[in-house]
């Protein structure tokens, strides 16, 4: 065999591996290549010329694949910024923490209304955002959360005391205006007497006097058939007579 044809061989052989990144076995190789060649031969040759470069030719188990030096694993990692959208718990639990810190994670979950999913503070962690301050001193003496240098230059503020305040919320529009009542009602968390749960289950107590009060003292009236004046005194008259017959005859 010529120097040329062996060449154009490795060459082949080449252009297969690298056309793929899963390692390819000898036989597998084999079938690209004229009858009789030796490929593990040629493969040797291959891996000598790639020796010294950034990319080498390996053995893994029965198969071959080219892959990175080494030595040169470390300088290739590549840092990448993944932004990532907080969830709405996250975003009101960092708000707690950072307006309440340093605060308990029982805390939290008081303020918020819900339990607190262990994932929630993960991700505040991750982002660098909170910090474990201490323990209070309390029974089970707590873990306290507060917020970090990293929270103050991600939202552009020097110092927590420059957070806006509840009027500055307000005209932002990220706090409720309206009176309680009325967004409860609207959410569906009062019933439409206003009284909540004791009125559903019935426990009226001083409500029902007080509807009492606001009915109007005709109402009804008119659906109580009024009897006839003369029936009812002859009812009475017969009825004194009877009484007395009944008391002279015993």
């Amino acid at each position: 065999m010529s120097d040329d044809s062996r060449f154009d061989r490795i060459r082949l052989l080449e252009a297969l591996l690298f056309a793929t990144s899963e390692p390819r076995s000898v036989g597998d190789l084999a079938q690209h290549l004229p009858d009789g060649a030796d490929v593990e031969e040629l493969l040797g040759e291959l891996q000598q010329l790639y020796a010294n470069r950034g990319v080498q030719l390996r053995k893994v188990g029965n198969a071959w694949a080219f892959r990175t030096a080494e030595d040169l694993a470390g300088r290739l990692q590549i840092d990448r910024q993944v932004t990532r959208k907080l969830s709405r718990a996250a975003v009101e639990t960092l708000a707690i923490i950072a307006y309440h810190q340093p605060v308990t994670r029982a805390e939290v979950e008081e303020i918020r209304g819900v339990s607190l999913n262990k994932g929630t503070l993960d991700t505040l962690l991750e982002a660098q955002w909170v910090r474990p301050r201490g323990r209070r001193q309390t029974p089970g003496r707590p873990v306290t959360w507060c917020t970090t240098q990293a929270f103050l230059d991600h939202f552009g503020l020097s110092d927590v005391r420059d957070l806006p305040g509840v009027e500055e919320l307000k005209a932002a529009g990220l706090i409720d205006q309206r009176p309680a009542l009325t967004a409860l009602s609207e959410r569906g968390l009062l019933t439409e007497s206003g009284h909540g749960e004791d009125t559903e289950s019935g426990e009226s107590g001083d409500d029902g006097e007080a509807d009492a009060e606001r009915l109007d003292p005709g109402f009804g009236e008119d659906l109580v058939p009024e009897e006839p004046a003369d029936e009812a005194d002859s009812d009475g008259e017969d009825g004194d007579d009877s009484a007395r017959a009944a008391r002279g005859a015993n």
